[in-house]
Parts: C-alpha cells; structure tokens; sequence
C-alpha cells in the first residue's frame, strides 16, 4: 500500500482537486504532474481502487473505429509497459495478445474491416484460420468459427496494482492523496468552480476534477453539472486451475456468444455483455459502497455461461472459484465522457468508461490533463466529449432504460446505421405523428426522433441490418430521385439554432468566424468556426437578421458543444448574448428542381431567382403562418429551408404536402450530399482538421480586418501546403456500398481512412470522402498522379479519387 499523507498535512489549497482514486482519478493526477502542474490533491471517498476498478476484469484491446481513441488505448499499452520501472511497483501487464473469433459471415465481415482499419492506425493485427486460431488458442472449440483475428499487442494488467503505480507516480512529483475524504459540495464563484468542501474542512482550487466513478452523476449535480452515466451489474467467474491454461494463454473474445476469457492464476476469468444487461437499481449509490459486490445472479448470468461453455468446453469440468457482480457505469452512448463541462469552468469530468476503464485510463487520463493544462483538447475527441450530451440526457429513468441496451453493445454486431431501440421516443418534432402516418422510419439523434426513410404501403417502417444493401434501399432511391426530379420535402426540426444578439454581435461573429460576417442583413453564409490551432471547432450557417442579430443553424448533435464554445469566446466585456432557440422553430427543406413551382403554390411572395436570390433569406408568409424562407441546399438543387415558429408547422407541412412535395428523410440527404461532397460535422470536419485540408478554403476570409480565431496558423498553412486532403472516391464497381471506416490505398500502400460512406443513386456507384496523408505537401498534380483503392470490407476495389464534387448537375455524370 502506497504511504499516503496524515491528517497533519491536510491542505486548504491546490491547484487542482480531483475528486475519486479510482485509475482514471490517478492517471489524471499522474498526468498533470508530469505536465508540471504538481499542487494536485486527489481526495477518496474510501480506498484508492475501491469503487469499480478494483473489480474490473483487466483486459486491455487497443483496437477501436476512431482513430484517436485507439491512439489513447495504444499510448495506455504503452504507458503500462514502463510504469513499473518508473514507479517500483509492479502492474500485472503482460502482452499477451488477443484472439477475436467469429461464428459467422457476417462478423467475420466485421473483424475483416477492423482488421483494415488496423493497418491505417498502426495496430498489428492479422486475419487467421479458425485453425489458426485453435493454435493461438489451444483449449478452444474451433468447428464452428468462420474466422478470426489474432492482434499480439493486446494484453491485460492487475487493475488495483496499476492504479497503486499510477498514484504513487504522481505522489513522487508531487501530488497530494487523501483516502477516507468525503466531499459534501463543490464552491463556485461567477459561474467557475473555485473548490470543494470535504468531511476534513474546505479545499480552494483553480481546477476541480469529477472522477467519480459510479458516483460522478450524483457528484457532478452537486455543482449543477450533467454526467449522463449508469450503474449496470456487471458479472463474471473465475475458475480454479483449468487444464491446458498457461501464463501466456491470450485473452479470447467471442463477441457472437458475447463472452471474454482471461488466464488467471492458472484458470479462467471468464465474463461478457449480455444483450439485455440488468441496471443497477440505485439512482443514489451509496456512499460507503467500498471494496462490495453484489448478489451472485446465476439466471442473468446464464447466456454467457452456456455460450462459454460452447466456446471452451473443458470450463464445464472447471470448478469456479469466485462469481463476481461489480456495478459499472455505463454511458447512453457507450463512449467514456471527457472534458469540461458546459455548465461550469474549470469543473472537469473523466467518467463513465463502461467497462473499458482499465484499457482506456492511462490514455484518457493524459488527454484530460492536456485539455485542463491547455485550455482545450489537443485532438479530436468528440466521441467522448461531455458536450455531445444535454441537460435531459441526465434523467435517472431514461438513463436506467438506455444502459440495458448499452452493456450489450460492446458484442453486438455494429451494423451499419445501427439505431438505439430503448429509451425512445424522447423529444419529437411537431410533425412526428404525420411523419409516422406516412410510415416514417425513425432514426434517433440528441434524442430526436428523426425520419430515417419512408416505407411504401404494404412495407413496415423497420430496418434489416446487413452489410450490404438493406431493405430500406429502393425506398431512398426513390426519395433521391425525387429530390433530384421533382421536389422533396425533409423535417429538419432537428437542426440547432442559436440567436447571438447584442451590440458586439458582429465583433463577436468576426472573431469566432473564418468566413466574413460583415455582411448585409438577408444574407446567409457558411462558416468554419476554429480554433487556436485552426482547426475546426464547429460548421455551421448563419443567417444576418439585423445589425446586431445572427441566426445561427448547425448540426443536431452540436446544440451544447457550440452554445459552450461561443459563450466561452466571447469576451466578458462585449454587450453579446447567445441563446438557445432549437425548440422555438421546426425547419421544413423543400428540395429538387421543381422546389419553386411547388413552392408558389403557397405563398404569393416572388420566388424568382432576381428576387429571391442564393444564399439569401426573406420573411413570407405560407397559408396562415409567418415563415422566414432561406435559399440553401445540402443536396445540391435548388431549395428552402423554411423556418417555421413550431405551432405554425403542422399547416405548413399539410399545405406543402397538398402542393405535390414528396416525403423523404435523413438516408436521402446522406446519399444526396456525398454526390457533392458537402461535408458532415464529426466525420469529415472535426478537430483534427483545417479548412484548408477539408477543401473549404473557400470559406475562409483570409485577408479579412478583424483578426479571427486560428487565422496565423491558416496562413501558415495556405504558405507551406498541407499534407492531410480530403478527397471524395467514386467505386468502380457499381456493387459496392461503403460505410466510412475503411483503408484508402494510394500505388497499393495505406495513406487514410475513409470518414464517410454512401451509395450514389444518381451516379449509380457507391461514394466515400476520406483524408489522404502524405509525407510532402499534397498538389493536384500529385493526387491525380496516384492509383487509389479502398478496402472494403477485406476486398480491394478500385476508386477514383475526385477534388471537386463527382455530380455534375448539368451534365448528370461523373467527372474526375
């Protein structure tokens, strides 16, 4: 046991205060003291480890679909390896490597596009036999796989050993650890948190840190702040002395029986995710909840037993040891959550980690101490963001739902377009009940319920996942053809829409924006918002209704995140304001070629393109209701997108209906845009990428007066050239359909992933964007000069790579 410091030595003050001696607390404090911020006080409620890390089975997978949060659990393996040297005490790592099988085609499709996905971040990772497999694995049936992948930098470590070495690491540079301290509220001044109060006396701190485990829900509301995470029970056995079990033996996942096996002491430790998990049945968990367990549950555990037993049939003859029913937070999305939270600064969160703490902690906690010590993260880590949730993602009894399915998913089959089946509907449009007559299929997103595709009568609005073209497919053809024919209508209710107002407004917009918001009011314009490194932080419209008033549209998913990011950019002395507006407007795109003629049928206001010109928007009225028509596309045809105050929306969806507009949904749009390769926030513009090597150069006002954020690194940028390009990829085959998250090959060697999948209906190919990386400045010239596959899903296929959009409107064809 670490020697911890006396009541004597109690602090009143520190740099920063992380609250939970789990992993994630002390790889944080690890990590900010080697950063050199070393006055950091870690306060534990009762033991270090205590909580949920002292029970997690220890299996540590590098390979994951993001490239950065596989880069984070690569640095983890990396860190684990040395922490002993460094540290003295020893963390139970071994590099033992992993052994992933399938049962079936289908998965054995998955491990094949991982596999890929492998070779573009720099995993090792081999696609074996089943026969090759039962070698790496000897005591495993292997008759019945289809395949399987063997990744020899996997390992597992000693969960309670790794955190005693992570926490004295940072008590040898300094830091400060306190066990049995109770923390009874968290201070705060000017909406910042200045430090907390504990059972010991106050603590004042610059920065407070939640990893609480379990208990960062309860202790993030403490401070106002939303933590969106769930206990579910978590099980699994371990066994006596196994035959044919050795120190060496890998760690085995059979996702298709949703079981995991780990040597332990010479037998098994053997556990899963089962499909339908048991939430833990406490909105408050305990306080004094230190080193327990929960009641054996032999009838929850029973799937994964018979599915272990199928997998390794000598665990029948095992005698076990220990059952084992650890509570573990889970999140509604199945991602860990990092970062500051929106609600209140310099109030941390590192939580949630769904049963994946041990692989994650050592690269989460470094990329937290980054973003505390920085001031913001330094790679794209959205899908762990905190901000990718909102305040009523914090609801005990949604949450409690969600978490049953969630558990499950870290072996379900990760299908294309996969939707969440629980906890919905949450929040609807005002059309949600037409849409529904209409048989809609609904998709879910920042908890909207969102018209997927349209099925026809006689075909049930429902989805059925493959890899290759699912049953939804003729139906958005029809919805594309539609749009790109005739008219189409789309509920964007969902769309973010922020108003900034005030007598700065437009300073504000000039610093935030790297496009010109100096513009007329009734103009719109698409902007990149940045950041210091000048890359993106956001994208988004804006609308100019005054001279001290901008509308602000951006993605569904982005209402918190860029709320937080424009608030914390404006100065505190500006006389400007943003507020949310989401719910006051549905948003209604009328789309296509006949978009005009359907358009006119309701309103009397001049359509015309003198009148009513692109990238412009005027107040009409449509039957009885005042609509503000704005005139920009995401699918490349003529169009508006109609702001309608919410009660007015019904009318003017019958209306537009009634004048021949065809229903179609969020399928269409994704296949509509990729013909011209608009880009999609979170895929092909995220943190990790600049204007420039987005391809929207175009956006940015270079020259413009007003200094704006990330605008000295762009002219650097736009000077030296870059190495990193966006480039849209058309299939040669016809039959081809990707998805995003696949290997680009230039002259047959990796230089990027893909970051969005479709199929082109109007072109008649699949279509995917990707970044293309380059050891040199990228050229045109230098492109072009490449041959270009994509490895989709183990076959190589040709593509050509296209700069500018493959659908040529005029011409209705692809061009290189």
């Amino acid at each position: 046991m670490a020697d911890f410091p006396t009541q004597a030595s109690y602090p009143t003050q520190a740099r920063v205060v992380i609250v939970g001696g789990g992993i994630v607390g002390c790889s944080v404090a690890y990590h900010l003291t080697k950063l050199g911020w070393t006055d950091v006080v870690v306060l534990e409620q009762g033991r270090l480890s205590s909580g949920t890390t002292w029970h997690a089975a220890g299996l540590v997978g590098q390979l994951r679909a993001h490239q950065n949060m596989t880069r984070l659990i690569r640095y983890s393996t990396e860190l684990y390896a040395s922490l002993a040297a460094e540290t003295g005490l020893e963390t139970g790592w071994k590099r033992c490597g992993s052994v992933v099988v399938a049962r079936s085609q289908d998965r054995l499709t998955i491990l094949k596009r991982n596999a890929a996905l492998a070779q573009a971040f720099g995993v090792e990772c081999e696609i074996v036999s089943p026969q090759r497999a039962g070698e790496l694995y000897p005591i495993m049936r292997t008759d019945d796989l289809a395949g399987a992948v063997w990744l020899p930098g996997d390992g597992k470590a000693n969960p309670a050993d790794l955190t005693q070495s992570l926490a004295k690491g940072a008590r040898l540079r300094g830091a400060k650890i306190f066990e049995k301290t109770r923390v009874l509220s968290v201070t705060t001044r000017d909406g910042r948190a200045t430090g907390v109060v504990t059972d010991r006396g106050p603590i004042a701190a610059e920065v407070v840190v939640n990893c609480a485990g379990q208990w960062a829900r309860q202790f993030g509301r403490m401070a106002g702040v939303t933590v969106p995470l769930y206990s579910c029970e978590h099980m699994y056995i371990v066994t006596k002395k196994v035959e044919g079990v050795f120190p060496d033996l890998p760690c085995l996942r059979d996702p298709d029986g949703y079981v995991y096996f780990k040597e332990e002491v010479g037998g098994l430790l053997m556990g899963g995710f089962e499909p339908v998990a048991k939430p833990w049945d406490k909105d408050i968990i305990p306080d004094d909840f230190e080193f327990q367990l929960l009641p054996d549950d032999w009838d929850q555990f029973d799937i994964l037993m018979q599915n272990a037993l199928i997998r390794v049939p000598g665990l029948e003859k095992a005698e076990v040891r220990q059952f084992v029913n650890g509570p573990e937070s889970f999140t509604a999305d199945n991602n860990y959550i990092l970062g500051e939270a929106p609600e209140l600064k310099n109030f941390f969160v590192g939580a949630g980690f769904n049963s994946m703490g041990i692989a994650s902690a050592g690269g989460a906690g470094m990329a937290l101490a980054e973003w505390i010590v920085n001031g913001e993260p330094t790679l794209d880590l959205w899908p762990v963001d905190i901000r990718r949730f909102a305040r009523f993602n914090g609801q005990d009894a949604w949450l409690k739902d969600r978490v049953s399915e969630v558990l499950g998913l870290h072996y379900q089959m990760p299908w294309p377009n996969r939707e969440f089946e629980t906890a919905r509907p949450l929040r609807r449009s005002p059309l949600y009940d037409r849409l529904k007559a209409r048989r809609a299929a609904f998709g879910n997103k920042m908890g909207w319920e969102r018209p997927n595709w349209f099925a026809p009568e006689g075909v049930a609005p429902v989805i059925e996942y493959s890899f290759g073209r699912q049953n939804w497919f003729p139906h958005v053809a029809a919805e594309h053809k539609a749009t790109r024919e005739a008219a189409a209508l789309f509920d964007l209710t969902s769309f973010s829409k922020l108003l900034l107002q005030g007598r700065d407004a437009e300073a504000v917009m000039q610093r935030l924006c790297a496009a010109d918001a100096a513009v007329a009011p009734g103009r719109i314009v698409y902007t990149p918002l940045l950041n210091e490194r000048g890359t993106f932080e956001s994208d988004l419209t804006f609308q100019r209704l005054s001279a001290d008033e901008y509308f602000l549209v951006t993605g569904t998913a982005q209402t918190t995140r860029d709320l937080d990011w424009i608030r914390r950019n404006i100065p505190e002395q500006a006389r400007c304001t943003v507020t949310d507006m989401t719910s006051s407007h549905a948003v209604l795109a009328l789309m296509g070629p006949k978009a005009r003629e359907v358009l006119a049928k309701v309103t009397k206001a001049d359509l015309s393109n003198e009148a009513f010109p692109f990238s412009t928007f005027r107040e009409i009225g449509i039957g009885y209701a005042p609509v503000r028509a704005a005139r920009i596309t995401y699918v490349g045809e003529l169009g508006w997108e109609l702001y309608v105050p919410t009660e007015f929306a019904a009318g003017v969806y019958d209306l537009l209906a009634e004048a021949g507009a065809v229903d179609a949904g969020y399928y269409a749009i994704d296949s509509l845009r990729l013909e011209k390769a608009y880009r999609a926030w979170g895929r092909d513009v995220t943190p990790d990428h600049t204007p420039y090597e987005a391809g929207l150069g175009f956006a940015v006002a270079l020259d413009k007066a007003v200094p704006f954020l990330g605008q000295d690194v762009l002219r650097r940028q736009k000077a030296e050239g870059i190495r990193n390009r966006l480039v849209t990829f058309t299939f040669a085959d016809p039959a081809c359909l990707p998805h995003g998250g696949e290997l680009i090959l230039r002259d047959g060697k990796p230089v990027g992933e893909t970051t969005s999948g479709g199929y082109g209906h109007t072109l008649g190919c699949g279509i995917a964007m990707g970044y293309v990386r380059a050891d040199q400045p990228i050229t045109r010239d230098w492109l072009i000069a490449g041959r270009y596959e994509i490895n989709l899903n183990g076959r190589i296929e040709a593509v050509t790579a296209h700069l500018a959009a493959p659908y040529d409107p005029k011409g209705l064809r692809v061009r290189a």
